[in-house]
């Protein structure tokens, strides 16, 4: 039994007391009242002990709460910090992910310029042998036709056009 139930019974032995008539005072047990008293007086430490408990349990839970608070203000920010560095690493690699894209770009464009300058020389240079080589063609066709007006027996093809 704890001390509300102690309590209650007290309450409802005074409530079924009898009455004095025209007073509002009852006529109660002394011998049992006292007893009631005095068992709720033995039950009182006892709750004085459980509630005092109760409160060392509620200053330690609350102390572990403020612990695990911190715990976990802790870990935020390590966390925090863990994720602004990824961030961190991520934006430079972008850039720099950036930066070679850009250069690989430059560097096939300057590569492609010095294949068409290389080409167009080269096809420069063939066209002055080309344009030499027909030139001597031709000569050496005006020549045969100037020999072939002397007089000079000339193989019967077709002249080449």
């Amino acid at each position: 039994m704890d001390v509300h139930d102690k309590l209650d019974e007290i309450t409802e032995r005074i409530e079924h007391a009898r009455s004095m008539p025209m007073s509002a005072s009852a006529i109660v047990n002394r011998t049992e009242l006292l007893g009631l008293l005095e068992d709720l007086r033995e039950l009182l430490p006892e709750e004085f002990h459980h509630a005092e408990l109760v409160l060392a349990d509620r200053d330690s839970v609350i102390a572990e709460g403020r612990a695990e608070v911190e715990r976990l203000r802790e870990e935020a920010h390590a966390e925090h910090e863990r994720l602004v560095s990824e961030a961190e690493v991520l934006r430079g690699a972008h850039e720099q992910a950036a930066r070679v894209l850009e250069d690989a770009e430059a560097e096939a464009q300057r590569q492609r310029r010095e294949t068409e300058e290389f080409v167009d020389g080269r096809l420069a240079n063939f066209e002055v042998v080309l344009t030499r080589t027909l030139a001597t063609v031709t000569k050496g066709r005006e020549r045969m036709r100037a020999r072939e007006g002397e007089g000079w027996d000339a193989p019967s093809e077709a002249p080449l056009r």
